[in-house]
Order: structure tokens, then sequence, then C-alpha cells
């Protein structure tokens, strides 16, 4: 009986992973790097420089207010913080053409910030403002709880140590468990950077103009067609797709050389 279970989940997972993996050979066999480069020199490298811009602002927002609150989702004990993580499953799980059509609501013309913005002679919509704020929210949670993760396997007990050695907490923090925390912290940062740079139904939304990568996709695919579209698509793959790769690859290793 083992035996044939056994065979039966290995088909399975392979066929499971050829499964998902086979896009990837359509766009192997379909494209040619000239394409890339010779929409790299049209439409894609001005749309990929905005994008790339665009996520290292939201990314920074990112590390600057989410890294502390994914420490005191770790750390928080109180029901609060319990609630506090439950509510933040919901930007999680919103479908991100939602979030759009929210942030319209609260950040467009006639919204509560964006009069605010307004104040400041700022735009949230169509800017690049509103493309980096689109990003934030659709890739922050990401981060959020990947770092919850990373903080939360971080033994207690050092930061205690330190602390009764005098070290202050910010010190603490920063020469203990911000260290210790690093791997995770590095996969939960490039996990979140792929989600924004690759982020599309919320920036369609609020930032058609200035065009970003993923919108410059959908645009060549509904003017251009498919063979326009394919470069582009394999554009923004290269750039997404490598940091968070390489992240896993390094912590697994790290991981397996702990072992020994």
């Amino acid at each position: 009986m083992r035996p044939r279970l056994s065979a039966l989940n290995t088909l399975v997972a392979l066929w499971s992973t050829l499964f998902l993996l086979s896009p990837l050979g359509v766009l192997v066999v379909h494209l040619s790097w000239p394409d890339i480069w010779q929409v790299w020199n049209t439409q894609g490298g001005q749309a990929l420089r905005m994008s790339v811009q665009t996520t290292l602002l939201a990314m920074v927002i990112i590390l600057v207010f989410g890294t502390p609150l994914g420490w005191v989702l770790s750390r928080g004990n109180a029901r609060v913080w319990r609630w506090l993580e439950f509510l933040l499953l919901i930007p999680l799980l919103m479908p991100p053409l939602v979030i759009g059509l929210l942030l319209i609501y609260l950040y467009g013309p006639y919204g509560v910030a964006g009069r605010l913005l307004a104040l400041g002679h700022l735009s949230a919509t169509n800017s690049l403002l509103a493309v980096v704020v689109a990003q934030v929210y659709e890739a922050m949670p990401y981060y959020v709880f990947a770092a919850q993760g990373a903080f939360s396997q971080v033994d207690q007990g050092f930061e205690r140590a330190s602390l009764s050695l005098g070290v202050p907490p910010v010190k603490t923090f920063l020469r203990v468990t911000l260290p210790l925390s690093l791997p995770g912290l590095t996969v939960g940062f490039t996990m979140a950077f792929a989600r924004a740079i690759g982020a599309f139904g919320a920036v369609i939304v609020v930032a058609y103009y200035p065009h970003t990568l993923p919108v410059s996709v959908w645009i060549a695919l509904q003017e251009q067609g498919l063979p326009v579209a394919l470069p582009l698509a394999a554009l923004l793959l290269i750039i997404s797709l490598p940091l968070p790769l390489v992240a896993v690859l390094l912590r697994r290793l790290h991981h397996v050389a702990s072992t020994f």
C-alpha cells in the first residue's frame, strides 16, 4: 500500500510541477533575445526604468514602515495585536483591482487623502506618486508577514542576554535581532520587490499614466497583439524573478550548511 501511495504522490507531484512550469517553456520556445532587445530600444526601456524607479521608492517605504510592524506582530502578545494581524490579512487577500478602486476613492481628487495632497500640489492619480502608492498597497503585506515570521524565529534569549548586559533596546535590535532575522527579511524583501514591480491591477486603475512595464504589457497586448506583448512580459520576468530566486536559494544553502 505504501509503495503504491508513494508512487502515486510522486507522479502527481511531477505532473503538477510540469503544469506550473509549462508556461515558461512556451515563453522560451516563442521568444528570442533579439525580440527583447528590439522592445527594449522602443517602448520597453522607458517603461522598465519607470517601474524600477517607482519600485525602489515603494520598497524604501515598505522597509521603513513594514519592518517595525512585522516586529510588533511577532512580539506583541496582547489581543489587540492578534486582531491587527487578522485585519492585515484583508489587504493581503484583497484583489488588486479592488485595491485600485478603493485607492481612487481615498487618494483621488475628491477623496480625503487626495484633497490633503492637493494642498501640497501633489496628485495620487496618473502620477509617479500614484504608482508608488499602488505598489506599496499591493506589496507591503507580503513583506510584513515575512518579517513577522523572520522575527518570530529569533531566539529571544539572545535579546534578553543583550539587554541584561546593559545594551539599549534599539542597539539590541540593530546588533542582535536584525542580523539573526536578516535571511528571512531578505526573502520577504525580494518577494515584495517582485510583487511591487509586477503590480498591475491597482496601478492601472490609479495610474494608467505614466506607463509602468506591466501596464505597457497590457497596452501592447490590446493594441499590437501577442508578438509585441510577449517580449515585454519576458523583460518583466527578467527584472523581477532573479532577486527572489537567488534569495531563496541562498537561504536554503545557508540552512543546509548550518545542519552540518
